[in-house]
């Protein structure tokens, strides 16, 4: 496969899903043919994982029947153009705490994928992390 045959819209989650399901296999099939966690497969069909360890894009690609390289090509590159100031992260976080829908990437303007995780300190109270991704571009809120 060469940069050429890569289809520019389509992203790794998406390639990566494509590709199991035409070969016939669960993401819990992927998992075990390829040595990965389940989880480590949902969160690169999810969107979440936009670039790959050289571990995982290895094992991913034995699993899938292709090369380590043709897997890179649907990668996100992390090159830091303009970068998003401070405030303009915590206002999405405050917009995420705030439940508010169709929060915008500040980077390519696609919609994020948003959650809040749950956690809880020493003392046993309640911490509420937002975190958000973009499936189109590198934007993370980890």
């Amino acid at each position: 496969m060469t940069k050429q045959q890569v289809n520019e819209n389509i992203s790794l989650a998406q390639f990566v899903s494509s590709l199991r399901e035409k070969l016939g296999y669960s993401k819990l099939g992927l998992a075990k043919r390829c040595n990965l966690s389940e989880e480590i497969v949902n969160s690169i069909e999810s969107g979440e994982d936009l670039f790959l360890s050289s571990t995982v894009r290895q094992k991913l690609a034995k699993g899938l029947k292709i090369t380590p390289g043709d897997i890179k090509l649907y990668e996100k590159d992390f090159k830091i153009e303009n970068p998003i100031s401070f405030e303009e992260i915590e206002n999405i976080k405050l917009k995420i705490l705030n439940n508010e829908n169709n929060i915008l990437c500040p980077k390519c303007g696609k919609i994020l994928n948003t959650r809040i995780a749950k956690m809880y300190d020493l003392e046993d109270n309640l911490i509420l992390h937002p975190k958000a991704n973009c499936s189109k571009c590198t934007f993370q809120i980890k």
